[in-house]
Protein backbone atom coordinates (compact mmCIF):
# COMPACT_ATOMS: atom_id res chain seq x y z
CA UNK A 1 0.00 0.00 0.00
CA UNK A 2 1.48 3.43 -0.86
CA UNK A 3 1.84 6.27 1.42
CA UNK A 4 -0.74 8.00 -0.36
CA UNK A 5 -3.56 5.39 -0.52
CA UNK A 6 -2.71 4.55 3.18
CA UNK A 7 -3.88 8.31 3.79
CA UNK A 8 -6.77 8.01 2.07
CA UNK A 9 -7.74 5.21 3.50
CA UNK A 10 -7.05 6.83 7.22
CA UNK A 11 -8.93 9.77 6.04
CA UNK A 12 -12.06 7.95 5.56
CA UNK A 13 -11.85 5.71 8.38
CA UNK A 14 -11.14 8.48 10.43
CA UNK A 15 -14.46 10.30 9.16
CA UNK A 16 -16.28 7.36 9.48
CA UNK A 17 -15.23 7.30 13.08
CA UNK A 18 -16.29 10.49 13.43
CA UNK A 19 -19.37 10.57 11.88
CA UNK A 20 -20.56 7.41 14.03
CA UNK A 21 -19.40 9.27 17.30
CA UNK A 22 -21.45 12.21 16.33
CA UNK A 23 -24.49 9.86 15.41
CA UNK A 24 -24.11 8.20 19.69
CA UNK A 25 -23.69 11.23 20.59
CA UNK A 26 -27.06 13.46 19.40
CA UNK A 27 -28.59 9.48 19.76
CA UNK A 28 -26.96 9.53 23.25
CA UNK A 29 -28.71 13.21 23.95
CA UNK A 30 -31.58 13.02 22.10
CA UNK A 31 -33.12 9.67 22.49
CA UNK A 32 -31.79 7.18 24.83
CA UNK A 33 -30.84 9.23 27.49
CA UNK A 34 -34.24 10.96 28.06
CA UNK A 35 -35.64 7.15 27.47
CA UNK A 36 -33.48 5.52 29.96
CA UNK A 37 -34.38 8.36 32.49
CA UNK A 38 -37.73 8.34 32.46
CA UNK A 39 -38.58 4.41 31.49
CA UNK A 40 -42.05 3.66 30.38
CA UNK A 41 -42.38 7.17 29.07
CA UNK A 42 -42.04 8.06 25.22
CA UNK A 43 -40.38 11.05 23.76
CA UNK A 44 -43.52 12.55 23.10
CA UNK A 45 -44.57 12.12 27.09
CA UNK A 46 -41.24 13.41 28.27
CA UNK A 47 -41.32 16.57 26.17
CA UNK A 48 -45.25 17.05 27.33
CA UNK A 49 -43.69 16.71 31.13
CA UNK A 50 -41.28 18.95 30.70
CA UNK A 51 -42.94 21.89 28.82
CA UNK A 52 -45.36 21.39 31.58
CA UNK A 53 -42.88 22.28 34.29
CA UNK A 54 -41.27 24.55 32.17
CA UNK A 55 -38.36 22.96 31.11
CA UNK A 56 -36.49 22.26 27.20
CA UNK A 57 -34.90 18.97 27.45
CA UNK A 58 -34.83 18.33 23.41
CA UNK A 59 -32.76 21.08 21.77
CA UNK A 60 -30.85 21.75 18.68
CA UNK A 61 -27.76 21.87 20.41
CA UNK A 62 -26.44 18.42 20.20
CA UNK A 63 -27.51 18.34 16.37
CA UNK A 64 -25.16 21.47 16.24
CA UNK A 65 -22.49 20.52 17.92
CA UNK A 66 -22.13 17.05 16.22
CA UNK A 67 -22.48 18.91 12.84
CA UNK A 68 -19.63 20.70 13.72
CA UNK A 69 -17.52 17.37 14.59
CA UNK A 70 -18.26 15.81 11.11
CA UNK A 71 -17.72 19.07 9.40
CA UNK A 72 -14.48 18.82 10.90
CA UNK A 73 -13.78 15.61 9.46
CA UNK A 74 -14.58 16.77 6.16
CA UNK A 75 -12.40 19.73 6.71
CA UNK A 76 -9.93 16.75 7.32
CA UNK A 77 -11.20 14.48 4.53
CA UNK A 78 -10.77 16.68 1.41
CA UNK A 79 -7.14 18.13 1.74
CA UNK A 80 -6.11 14.57 2.66
CA UNK A 81 -7.44 12.99 -0.63
CA UNK A 82 -6.75 16.19 -2.86
CA UNK A 83 -2.98 17.25 -1.31
CA UNK A 84 -0.79 15.09 -2.88
CA UNK A 85 2.21 15.92 0.20
CA UNK A 86 -0.61 16.02 2.76
CA UNK A 87 1.37 14.97 6.34
CA UNK A 88 -0.41 11.06 7.26
CA UNK A 89 0.58 11.40 10.83
CA UNK A 90 -1.29 15.07 10.29
CA UNK A 91 -4.38 13.25 9.70
CA UNK A 92 -3.86 10.69 12.14
CA UNK A 93 -3.46 12.90 14.76
CA UNK A 94 -6.31 15.79 13.25
CA UNK A 95 -8.52 12.94 13.34
CA UNK A 96 -7.64 11.53 17.05
CA UNK A 97 -7.97 15.39 18.27
CA UNK A 98 -11.41 15.76 16.91
CA UNK A 99 -12.27 12.53 18.69
CA UNK A 100 -10.98 14.06 22.10
CA UNK A 101 -12.87 17.20 21.29
CA UNK A 102 -15.95 15.54 21.58
CA UNK A 103 -16.00 14.64 25.31
CA UNK A 104 -16.11 18.60 26.56
CA UNK A 105 -18.77 19.39 23.61
CA UNK A 106 -20.64 16.40 25.31
CA UNK A 107 -20.39 17.45 28.21
CA UNK A 108 -21.65 20.97 27.11
CA UNK A 109 -24.32 19.38 24.84
CA UNK A 110 -26.13 17.43 27.05
CA UNK A 111 -25.77 19.87 30.24
CA UNK A 112 -28.99 21.60 29.68
CA UNK A 113 -30.93 18.93 28.69
CA UNK A 114 -29.31 16.47 31.43
CA UNK A 115 -30.46 19.31 34.25
CA UNK A 116 -34.22 19.80 32.35
CA UNK A 117 -34.53 15.96 32.64
CA UNK A 118 -33.46 16.22 36.44
CA UNK A 119 -35.41 19.07 37.13
CA UNK A 120 -38.58 17.71 35.79
CA UNK A 121 -38.66 13.96 37.25
CA UNK A 122 -36.22 14.94 40.41
CA UNK A 123 -33.68 12.52 39.42
CA UNK A 124 -30.02 13.43 38.65
CA UNK A 125 -29.19 15.12 35.62
CA UNK A 126 -26.28 12.82 34.94
CA UNK A 127 -25.95 10.06 32.21
CA UNK A 128 -28.78 7.57 32.67
CA UNK A 129 -27.92 5.49 29.12
CA UNK A 130 -24.91 4.19 28.60
CA UNK A 131 -24.12 6.00 25.16
CA UNK A 132 -22.40 8.88 27.41
CA UNK A 133 -19.55 6.69 28.54
CA UNK A 134 -18.80 4.88 25.60
CA UNK A 135 -18.38 8.46 24.38
CA UNK A 136 -16.25 9.32 27.25
CA UNK A 137 -14.57 6.10 26.85
CA UNK A 138 -13.26 6.74 23.05
CA UNK A 139 -12.21 10.08 23.65
CA UNK A 140 -10.19 9.06 26.65
CA UNK A 141 -8.42 6.40 24.16
CA UNK A 142 -8.13 8.77 21.62
CA UNK A 143 -6.52 11.08 23.99
CA UNK A 144 -3.91 8.55 25.19
CA UNK A 145 -2.82 7.53 21.66
CA UNK A 146 -2.05 10.65 20.70
CA UNK A 147 0.23 11.23 24.12
CA UNK A 148 2.04 8.03 23.27
CA UNK A 149 2.34 8.54 20.06
CA UNK A 150 3.48 12.30 20.53
CA UNK A 151 5.63 10.67 22.87
CA UNK A 152 6.82 8.32 20.65
CA UNK A 153 7.84 10.70 18.20
CA UNK A 154 9.23 13.42 19.89
CA UNK A 155 11.59 10.62 21.25
CA UNK A 156 12.30 9.33 17.93
CA UNK A 157 12.97 12.58 16.52
CA UNK A 158 15.53 13.55 19.31
CA UNK A 159 17.21 10.27 18.95
CA UNK A 160 17.52 10.74 15.22
CA UNK A 161 18.89 13.94 15.46
CA UNK A 162 21.38 13.19 17.91
CA UNK A 163 22.83 10.08 16.12
CA UNK A 164 23.62 12.32 12.75
CA UNK A 165 27.34 13.63 12.73
CA UNK A 166 27.29 16.80 13.55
Amino acid sequence: MTPRSFRTLLAILGTVAVTAYAAVFVLQIAVWNPLAAAPGLTLDEIREAAAARGETVFTPVPWVSAAVGVGLALFVLVPALIVRQASTRAVAASYLAIIVGGAPAYFMASFGPGMSLADTFMISGGDHAPGGTVLMAASAVAAMALVVWGVAHATSARATASASPA
